[in-house]
């Protein structure tokens, strides 16, 4: 698994979101418990640039379709995929958080296939 990054306000809400979501969504809660687990918290004023945030727009490669996709990374709440805003509690979006330009990290599909995606660009919204 690569090594992610996330910010100690990050941290604690996404912990707290997989939590209250176990009973509903228990793979992906508990993959983001991992992933929130196994992360290199950082103060929030930190510069992450590169480094997938919560409200961040994410370009990324599916590397085994080739297909590359922009969307940007919110809580639940503010999902939509008509404005390809995705929440973090997908497999996907859990996998996306915290990681760099250039890193690649497999994930589990809901179809319970692996798959693999490859940061390409990642831009901080304001």
């Amino acid at each position: 698994m690569p090594p992610i990054v996330i910010t100690a306000s990050e941290a604690q809400r996404l912990s707290a979101l997989a939590d209250s979501s176990m009973a509903v969504f228990p793979r992906v809660a508990q993959f983001l418990a991992r992933e929130t687990d196994r992360a290199r918290v950082v103060a929030d004023d930190s510069e992450l640039p590169d480094v997938v945030r919560m409200g961040s727009r994410v370009r990324y490669r599916d590397d085994e379709t080739g297909d590359v996709r922009e969307v940007v990374l919110v809580y639940p709440h503010e999902a939509d995929i008509a404005l390809r805003r995705i929440s973090v509690l997908t497999p996907v979006g859990a996998a996306l958080i915290g990681l760099s330009v250039g890193q690649t990290i497999d994930f589990q599909t809901p179809s319970h296939q692996t798959r693999a995606v490859t940061i390409l660009a990642v831009k901080q919204q304001s």
